[in-house]
């Protein structure tokens, strides 16, 4: 069936729904004492630990979405249940990460969201929602309707009054860990000055949901990962919801040569072979491609 955009309004509404009440588990269990697990995922530590918070979002999330999936003859994809095909079958799909950005969420800083995303089969990012719940911002998208934060329409501010900003790299942390991180941040000091920007600016301990959010929040600014042959630099699920906001605000969202980014392969949920470029505008993502990095 093809969704209307009735339907689309009526599926947007569902997942800002659920992702508040996930926001509310969230909350609720700050402060307190977690039981940290970890499980088989990427190749970093960010990727490996998740905790029963992340359980209790994920099980309230499938609850409040289920009926959308009976109504609608949707799939679901979520990162702690794991991928059961469904995506590759129905027409569309619910992508779910519960918390993106556990280990921040487990250190207690800024950085974890919950992130809902409707694809197509085809990887079109129809609907996507994230929910900070550290400051209470609702982000959300439906394709070709524009972009919204806190339920107020939202667009990337004009060029021109850019004069006074600096150049903003959102950093995940293995970037960070990367042998040529110093020299990387080097070559943006020259950029942010090519580009007549106050400087450079960095932002740190973000999972990829945020990193993205943030880079939308700190024009002009970016945020990417590198190819890599090991399983891992993000999921579908850490960049499904993004890539709708980043396309409804005009901002740019890649594969790191430049290319779409294929948000439903059909042999992997990861996105390590692709990697990500997230930009505000099309030279700045055009100057990462080029860029001696690796």
């Amino acid at each position: 069936m093809k969704l209307t955009d009735e339907n689309l309004r009526f599926l947007h509404d569902s997942a800002v729904a659920a992702a508040r009440q996930a926001g509310d588990i969230i909350r609720y269990s700050e402060n307190s004492a977690l039981d940290v697990k970890t499980k088989t995922a990427g190749d970093t530590l960010a990727s490996q630990v998740v905790t029963e918070v992340d359980l209790l979002c994920e099980k309230a999330i499938i609850s409040a979405l289920q009926s959308s999936c009976d109504a609608f003859d949707l799939g679901l994809l979520t990162e702690e249940q794991g991928d059961d095909g469904s995506r590759l079958v129905k027409d569309y799909f619910w992508c779910v990460d519960p918390i993106d950005g556990t280990l921040s969420f487990i250190e207690g800083v800024p950085g974890f969201s919950v992130s809902i995303a409707l694809l197509s089969k085809a990887g079109e990012a129809l609907i996507g929602v994230v929910y900070d719940p550290v400051s209470d911002t609702l982000y959300s998208a439906i394709r070709g309707k524009g972009a919204w934060k806190n339920a107020k329409p939202w667009q990337l501010p004009p060029v021109s009054s850019l004069t006074d900003q600096a150049l903003t790299l959102v950093c995940d942390r293995s970037l960070e860990a990367k042998p040529f991180y110093s020299e990387l941040l080097c070559q943006f000091e020259t950029v942010a000055n090519d580009m007549g920007a106050a400087g450079l600016h960095t932002l740190h301990n973000g999972g990829a949901v945020m990193n993205g959010c943030w880079v939308l929040e700190n024009t002009p600014a970016c945020y990417f990962k590198i190819p890599k042959p090991q399983q891992g630099g993000g999921s579908l699920w850490d960049f499904a919801a993004i890539t709708c906001l980043f396309e409804e605000m005009g901002a740019v969202v890649t594969a790191f040569n430049g290319k779409p980014l294929v948000l439903n392969p059909a042999d992997t949920t990861f996105m390590n072979d692709q990697g990500v470029i997230f930009a505000t505008d099309k030279r700045l993502a055009s100057v990462i491609q080029q860029m001696k990095v690796g």
